[in-house]
């Protein structure tokens, strides 16, 4: 399928109705020429399209997506949560994406009418030997220039938390909560709306150079990559972007790159408050990050629809989009098994890998965690809930790649093919930011 409709009267194709989906949906035409298209329709690649459409209006642009809607993945199975750029190294391009992709996020919402919660956040330190590390963050963010950040002693923490416990916190009342695939949405229909094309169930299994024109075409050879789909459809461009998130490995490996970083998936489980314990939580919860371990730790997340998301942990996924325990696909899983860097990684690892799993099967092992900030919660108050995945990328070292990493072909035409390798978190967050970064790479690399 494809979403454009010039006239955007409001009647949606795929219904054959006038309805309220956030796209407008048209007919699929084979070996379609553009001159950008975006391989991945989550929130990065939208973000990206919207951007580099809204810049360059007299280009055409498709977005090409293998999944029947936009952001199905780590843009609509995540915490929800904006960020304000606390825990990234000063200077550091994550800091400086965060806190302006955060800045840009709120605007954006204010300005699209979409409901978002700037609830706040508590990084709470449980234990004297966190409060230096605290104090760290509280610096890191100062000089990250993140707004209005506080430390806040023991009755600080009760008069924003009243159920929480903690000797010392950092209070970031700047950091929100939004449904990020609402906000992606939006950006997707911004593109239509642009003039924009998007493409759903076209699962990129090809992008190759080509030595003739399309069929009936009299252009000669201004397009000459051809991406082509699982089920044989063709999409012909002039340069291609792919933002690929979890499978952003095997999109560049398509045109000859780099197989590293490599993708492995990592899926964390959440469980979700009873509603009739709500009162227990106002806003976010975090802990002190522990530099030994490669992940955030468990917090306590309110969400837009009202429900309070506990976690997640981190457990290796057998499956790339695999959100239930016994999600399980063959390639995925010895993908991940035979690289180098996992193993690494597992073995630097092992101690907190095997908690993590044991947290993930017994509730009260991960509700004892969680006690520590709100003694009050027991295993009675809580359920099992959803859960999402994230691409993290892995060196052959083990070491997370913790940066942003562009490749491009190696063949006759690569330098028309720019692959977004990686997009760390908080991608979400950062979406605009982001926008504006790859828009500037693909006009430094691509004559548009």
């Amino acid at each position: 399928h494809f979403a454009r409709n010039p006239k955007n009267d409001g009647f949606c194709a795929r219904h054959q109705s006038s309805c309220k989906c956030n796209f407008v949906w048209g007919f699929f035409v084979f070996c379609s020429s553009y001159d950008v298209a975006v391989v991945g329709g989550g929130i990065v690649g939208l973000a990206t399209a919207r951007e580099l459409i809204l810049r360059h209006p007299n280009l055409t642009f498709a977005v090409l997506e293998k999944e029947k809607e936009l952001a199905l993945h780590q843009s609509g199975h995540n915490s929800g949560v904006i960020h304000s750029g606390i825990y990234y190294t000063p200077g550091s391009l994550k800091a400086r994406l965060c806190v302006r992709g955060a800045t840009l996020a709120y605007e954006y919402c204010e300005k699209k009418g979409i409901p978002y919660k700037r609830c706040g956040k508590l990084i709470v330190a449980v234990g004297r030997e966190e409060i230096p590390r605290l104090k760290a963050l509280y610096e890191r963010g100062l000089k990250n220039n993140v707004r209005d950040l506080s430390l806040v002693d023991s009755k600080g923490i009760r008069e924003r938390e009243p159920y929480c416990r903690g000797l010392m916190a950092l209070d970031s009342p700047y950091t929100g909560i939004v449904d990020w695939r609402i906000v992606a949405l939006r950006y997707g229909k911004d593109f239509v709306e642009a003039g924009g094309t998007v493409a759903t169930e076209f699962e990129a299994t090809d992008i190759a150079s080509v030595m003739e024109s399309p069929t009936g075409s009299t252009e000669g050879m201004k397009y000459p990559i051809a991406i082509r789909s699982s089920k044989g459809d063709e999409v012909r461009c002039r340069y291609v972007l792919t933002c690929g998130g979890l499978y952003s490995d095997r999109l560049s490996q398509i045109s000859g790159c780099n197989p590293e970083p490599r993708i492995v998936p990592f899926r964390g489980d959440y469980l979700v408050l009873k509603p009739e314990k709500h009162y227990l939580v106002r806003g976010n919860i975090y802990p002190v990050p522990d530099p030994r371990f490669p992940f955030l730790g468990v917090h306590f997340t309110p969400r837009m629809d009202g429900s309070v998301w506990l976690g997640p942990n981190a457990v290796l996924a057998f499956k790339r989009e695999g959100y239930q325990v016994y999600d399980f696909n063959i390639r995925d899983f010895s993908d991940a098994l035979s690289f180098r860097g996992l193993q690494r990684l597992v073995m630097k690892n092992m101690v907190y890998g095997m908690g993590e799993m044991y947290r993930g099967l017994f509730i009260s092992a991960q509700v004892k965690i969680l006690q520590k900030f709100i003694p009050e919660l027991s295993p009675s108050d809580v359920l099992r809930g959803p859960s999402g995945v994230r691409a993290q990328a892995l060196d052959h070292e083990g070491n997370l790649v913790d940066d942003f990493v562009f490749d491009g072909g190696v063949w006759e035409e690569g330098s028309r093919v720019l692959h977004v390798r990686n997009a760390p978190s908080p991608a979400a967050t950062s979406s605009l930011a982001i926008a504006e970064m790859i828009a500037d790479e693909v006009e430094k690399r691509f004559t548009l």
